[in-house]
């Protein structure tokens, strides 16, 4: 049976799509996974990890507005890092991971284990709540196998809406 990044890599292909990746929480890790897959490089144009406030506004033009309003850890920096990140390679889908992965940095309102991810597909994002528990690594490859698997679902809703 294949595995998530290889499913995901052949329907990008399929659909003659390019993926590009901001990642947050993950620091690449979701590219990287991608790129276990042998023929990748025909879909992956780029991976970046925005990790900081003023990268994501840098790279992949999350509103400075947004952050103040919602926080880095929020649906809506999610989306805006989604599409952002289509947008800088000119890709038709992104893929986003914003979140606290601890064992610091949680609150009552965004507990450690929090992750939002975003999913861009040809000018539509749908952003999903996470709640992963585990150390550090634990959340951040929880993150990575659900984004995958988030990826995978909305590439599937926009080939039904397509065909």
């Amino acid at each position: 049976m294949k595995c998530r990044e290889e499913m995901l890599v052949e329907l990008l292909k399929e659909r003659n799509f390019h993926v590009t990746t901001a990642e947050s929480c993950t620091g690449g890790l979701i590219a990287a996974t991608i790129i276990n897959v042998s023929g990748a490089s025909a879909v992956l144009d780029q991976g970046l990890v925005t990790y900081s406030n003023e990268a994501k506004e840098r790279l992949v033009c999350v509103q400075r507005k947004t952050l103040e309003a919602y926080g880095a850890v929020s649906p809506e920096t999610a989306e805006e890092m989604a599409r952002g990140a289509a947008a800088s390679a000119g890709a038709e889908v992104g893929i986003s991971s914003t979140g606290i992965a601890g064992p610091d940095g949680g609150t009552r309102e965004k507990p450690v284990g929090l992750v939002y991810l975003g999913c861009f597909v040809q000018g539509n994002v749908k952003v999903k709540k996470c709640m992963f528990s585990g150390n550090r690594g634990e959340i951040r490859r929880q993150s990575v196998e659900a984004a995958l698997d988030f990826a995978l679902d909305c590439l599937k809703q926009e080939k039904e809406k397509s065909d």
